[in-house]
């Protein structure tokens, strides 16, 4: 029996593509759909039902029994109700199985029972799930059986958005129009529709599921809230792109072939940098479907792993004192006519087009850092952000020696007349070939960098939508866009006035662009002598949602209404509570349950031993010096534990969402880190059969 996976034939098999509407749909209606994908619209009640059929029948051939609006709402993941294709029955008793238009177009979930940060009461219950047409169809089978999943948009009964899907899909339409109108100023009027092409490189770690299952902090919180450092972490760089252990690598092979099932392009896979982490890459697609595939993947990953006697964990921090978790957004601009915007060309300098986006996104990023800060902001990242795998906090723009040679040439003389070339790369070994550079290197360390034709948002964390980050890009250059092709469009010398506008813009805006070392303490104080924001944390950031320019911004672009972004940042408040209080929680149930009892028998046995020894004869110095230090870390690991239970007590008494998030970040969250240290050194101390769960050694290089 062949192993070969069959790609071609299972790329998109659970999938309702271009290719499967080709054939199950009249000519007429599918003209009508491709109209719809193409150039928005509605499609007519009796289109709409010759669809929902034909997806039916695809479906029920497939084997679904069922079929669910799938949808994003604001807690980050998924959400689904699953409804059977079948009918009343007739008088015989036969059922039929019926999928109608209005099933395919409308749904109606519990709106009150999702976050909405206040915009539904709890008796204001009814929400509208609607079919984004843009993203296929597809089929999800598991245990559960075979589930025809729609992807769909959720807004409340009174039309604000709900879900992280509509205000993407209006941040790509503000975008499309901007962006159309900078082409057209350069003469491309074929050019009808850009969109944003996204590719989201997913990291993640694989333990043990039984160790998982023995961690309570794994279970509940999704990241190890206790855990000294094993004797080995990656110092030695050696698992980074080393060969991939075979339990992994099998758990690696069936994921693609789930992934591709669903039309994931999934093309990448390696050992990351800290031990037991990974990445899988998939290819840049349309940035709204990138997105919902995203989710696909963090979802598919937790199921696979489980297959295998694994636990996948996305969160951004898992381990403490070891590399964390990101999703790095790579970002560019594509017309339905195939050009890229964010193409230099040979020569960048020369290139008017790409010099006048790449300043709109210069001068975008510069005025929106803070709302670009946030839209990654999550309560895991805050533990990731500044170390030694992810960006600093501070938002800046790599371009690389070449571009930022152009831009110095623009600013200083007003005109660039070269552009760095990247030469010949020589080995030095006759038998390996000589290769072509390119013009600029790499920067890990910077936030936003610009690499090759595409920009990379690296500060993404690993277990977040993507959505909000892309929607925040989207509407912060259609911005930039629509400002400039204001004034180009009325200028009477366009040559002239674009020049003009390429290089105020640079220059204006030149204080966000960096290409050094991120990670170092003088770019910090550079960074504050440039004013550029320093935002620290989730709870900090979240603010720049409401300011002017922001509310301005969407508004006009109509994005997010003021009421949609003030419930924003109230369920984005009430989730640093929430979670931190779980943690804090959490740390308190194993402290009092697991590490203390384990801690008093352990010092039992030595006081027990001790004194054996001294009635035996002998001296008992080493059995009472540990005894004593143990004590000593037992007695702070519980008055650490009480002022802990203490705040929490403190913080259930604060009504207010904002004043109490920054409660939890200012109090809870030292206490928390003051109640790991006892714990920590404890674990190092106490005989491992007695520590009363696994080690970072035995989840990170057991798998």
């Amino acid at each position: 029996m062949s192993d070969r996976i069959d790609i071609e034939g299972l790329f998109g098999e659970n999938v309702f593509t271009i290719r499967k509407m080709k054939e199950y749909l009249p000519k007429n209606v599918y003209k009508d759909v491709e109209k719809v994908i193409n150039e928005g619209g509605e499609l007519s009640k009796t289109s709409a039902d010759v669809v929902a059929k034909a997806m039916k029948d695809w479906a029920v051939e497939k084997g679904a029994t069922h079929f669910t609006h799938w949808f994003q709402p604001l807690t980050g993941i998924t959400a689904e109700k699953h409804d059977s294709f079948i009918t009343v029955p007739d008088e015989e008793g036969r059922v039929l199985l019926e999928f109608s238009g209005k099933e395919l177009i409308k749904g109606e979930p519990d709106a009150s029972s999702f976050p909405s940060g206040g915009l539904r009461a709890t008796f204001e219950a009814r929400g509208y799930t609607a079919w984004d047409i843009t993203s296929p169809a597809f089929i999800k089978e598991d245990a559960t059986g075979k589930i025809l999943c729609i992807p769909t948009a959720f807004c409340s009964y009174t039309g604000e958005a709900l879900d992280k899907k509509t205000p993407l899909l209006r941040s790509e339409q503000a975008l499309s129009e901007q962006a159309v109108r900078i082409a057209r100023l350069f003469g491309h009027d074929d050019v009808k529709k850009v969109t944003c092409s996204v590719g989201l490189e997913q990291e993640y770690f694989l333990v043990d599921r039984k160790k998982y299952l023995e961690r309570e902090d794994l279970i509940f919180t999704g990241r190890t809230l206790y855990g000294a450092a094993a004797p080995k972490g990656q110092e030695l760089d050696d698992h980074y792109f080393g060969a991939i252990p075979e339990r992994v690598g099998s758990f690696m092979k069936d994921l693609n072939v789930e992934l591709w099932k669903l039309g994931v392009t999934a093309k990448t896979q390696h050992n990351e940098a800290a031990p037991a982490q990974h990445e899988l890459a998939p290819i840049f697609e349309n940035g709204n479907i990138a997105i919902d595939h995203n989710q696909l993947v963090m979802e598919t990953m937790k199921k696979v792993a489980e297959r295998h006697g694994l636990a996948c964990l996305l969160h951004e921090k898992p381990f403490a004192g070891v590399n964390g978790s990101g999703k790095h957004d790579n970002w560019s601009l594509v017309t339905d006519t195939g050009m890229n915007l964010l193409d230099p060309g040979q020569t960048p300098n020369e290139n008017i087009q790409f010099l006048l986006v790449l300043a709109c996104m210069i001068k975008a990023i510069d005025v929106h850092a803070c709302l670009l800060r946030q839209s990654a902001s999550d309560v895991g990242n805050d533990h990731r952000l500044g170390a030694a795998e992810a960006p600093p906090a501070i938002i800046s723009v790599f371009l690389g020696d070449q571009l930022d040679d152009v831009v110095e040439q623009l600013v200083s003389t007003g005109e660039a007349r070269k552009s760095k070339r990247g030469g010949k790369l020589r080995t030095g070994v006759s038998t390996l070939p000589d290769l072509e550079k390119d013009a600029t290197d790499r920067n890990r360390t910077s936030p936003f960098a610009f690499t090759g034709n595409k920009f990379e948002f690296r500060m993404l964390g690993s277990s977040d939508s993507a959505a909000e980050p892309n929607t925040t890009i989207n509407a912060i250059v259609a911005e930039a866009f629509c400002e400039a092709a204001d004034r180009l469009e009325k200028a009477d010398d366009f040559d002239m006035a674009v020049h003009d506008l390429i290089k105020e813009y640079l220059t204006e805006h030149k204080r966000v662009i960096f290409n050094g070392n991120g990670y170092s303490q003088s770019w910090v104080k550079e960074a504050e002598r440039r004013g550029l924001p320093n935002l620290q944390t989730m709870v900090d950031a979240v603010d720049s949602l409401l300011s002017r320019d922001s509310v301005k911004m969407y508004e006009k672009f109509k994005i997010f209404t003021k009421s949609e972004l003030e419930s924003r940042a109230e369920v984005l408040y009430d989730k640093y509570s929430k979670t931190v209080c779980i943690e804090a929680r959490t740390m308190v149930d194993m402290a009092k349950k697991q590490i203390i009892p384990a801690v008093m028998k352990y010092t039992g046995e030595i006081a027990d031993k001790a004194l054996l020894v001294e009635k035996a004869g002998g001296r008992g110095d080493v059995h009472s010096g540990l005894l004593k230090e143990l004590t000593m870390l037992l007695c702070e690991t519980q008055d650490k534990v009480e002022k802990l239970e203490k705040d929490l007590e403190t913080a259930n008494g604060i009504k207010a969402a904002k004043e109490k998030a920054f409660f939890y970040k200012d109090n809870i969250m030292a206490d928390m880190e003051a109640l790991r240290v006892p714990a920590d050194k404890l674990e190092t101390m106490v005989d491992k059969n007695i520590w009363p769960f696994p080690t970072y050694g035995d989840l990170l290089f057991e798998v």
